[in-house]
């Protein structure tokens, strides 16, 4: 196949949607009833590649007037080219945060593209390291009762197949470890003891506390996963808890650039890197990431955004699994055709479609779209 050797970029656009969640969400540190996505379309070659983030609509503006003018006219193949001008286009605007996620997700728009401009799908182009990609059940949030837990724990568990799940705790800023510790219980019972259980504090706890509650949640439970026990800019207590711990502490997702997991790395503070495709750079952020965590002999983890995740995720040898958030999981079935299901506990590319064969359902999104 001959495939010309300059695409120029003919645009680069942006929309934002506000979907408001089934019901009131929480984690230890924060509560939300909505989650807006950013939708990226970049064109070039009489084709268009789609990629998205979870953020702000600020996000949006960052593309509009920062990003979609200094990719106009640039090679869609030279990706490489496309981010160093992303990044240096966001210097002054300070790259961490709602720009990155802006970069983020115009770079997956470019890597969806160049595989649709050269008629493979994505995990072809990017090359696979194996045939599916493992995933974990990811809600069980604070403000749940009992029975809405439960009610989420065994569709996971006994509809979908699925062999490891993830809940909230942390309650109140780590100040209920009574009422954490009697919910992961009540997970532990509705899943029984053969699906590996996961718990994410989202950095509400302190550093001896987080190592008090490790020790009643390997002992009681066997939980086996242990995310962000302690803020994860405190990499010190994250080592901490590590090593007085036999539970694999993971931390990451708030990374938003490869650089910001060699601090991470360095200090010893995490069993399995969590980098976000949303967040981190794109999907040439998230490989670097993975090459990083594979040079220290570290697993990757995909953070949310499953659809997105699964593309990637499949060309890392080192990748432990990918969170299947109950969030992104509905917003992603709501708004796209072409979504994955987790067939036996993990997800399925396509290898015959084009690009990651994601389509935009633009009329779906209508009614959610901020102006």
């Amino acid at each position: 196949m001959t495939v010309k050797s300059d695409v120029p970029i003919s645009a680069v656009t942006a929309s934002a949607y506000r979907i408001p969640t089934d019901q009131p969400e929480g984690d230890g540190t924060l509560a939300w009833d909505s989650t807006t996505v950013v939708v990226v379309r970049v064109r070039g070659g009489g084709e268009e590649g789609l990629g998205w983030t979870y953020c702000a609509r600020a996000a949006k503006t960052v593309v509009d007037e920062k990003l979609a003018g200094t990719l106009c006219g640039h090679d869609a193949l030279d990706i490489p080219a496309a981010s160093l001008a992303m990044q240096r286009a966001c210097r002054n605007l300070g790259l961490p945060g709602v720009a990155a996620c802006a970069v983020s997700a115009v770079d997956t728009a470019l890597w969806d593209l160049k595989a649709r401009l050269l008629g493979v799908s994505l995990s072809a182009l990017l090359g696979r390291a194996r045939d599916e990609v493992p995933v974990y059940g990811s809600g069980g949030f604070t403000t749940y009762d009992d029975d809405t837990a439960r009610m989420q724990l065994k569709t996971w568990v006994h509809d979908w197949g699925l062999p490891r799940v993830k809940i909230k705790i942390g309650e109140s800023d780590g100040s209920r470890v009574d009422r954490d510790l009697a919910r992961v219980g009540v997970a532990r019972e509705v899943i029984g003891d053969d699906v590996a259980l996961y718990v994410d504090a989202n950095g509400a706890y302190r550093r001896k506390q987080a190592i008090r509650v490790a020790r009643a949640l390997d002992e009681l439970f066997g939980v086996s996963w242990f995310e962000e026990p302690v803020s994860s800019d405190d990499l010190a207590g994250l080592r901490e808890v590590r090593d007085q711990s036999v539970i694999d502490v993971a931390a990451g997702e708030y990374g938003y650039s490869p650089w910001y997991f060699v601090p991470m790395i360095k200090a010893g503070a995490v069993d399995c890197l969590q980098a976000d495709v949303t967040r981190c750079g794109g999907i040439t952020g998230w490989l670097a990431v993975a090459h990083l965590a594979a040079a220290h002999q570290l697993d990757v983890s995909g953070h949310c955004a499953p659809n997105l995740h699964a593309h990637v995720a499949i060309a890392a040898p080192n990748l432990r699994h990918l969170e299947y958030f109950h969030d992104h999981v509905r917003i992603e079935e709501m708004l796209f055709d072409g979504v994955l299901a987790p067939h036996g506990g993990a997800l399925h590319p396509d290898p015959d479609v084009t690009g990651h064969g994601l389509v935009f359902r633009e009329i779906d999104a209508e009614q959610y779209q901020e102006a």
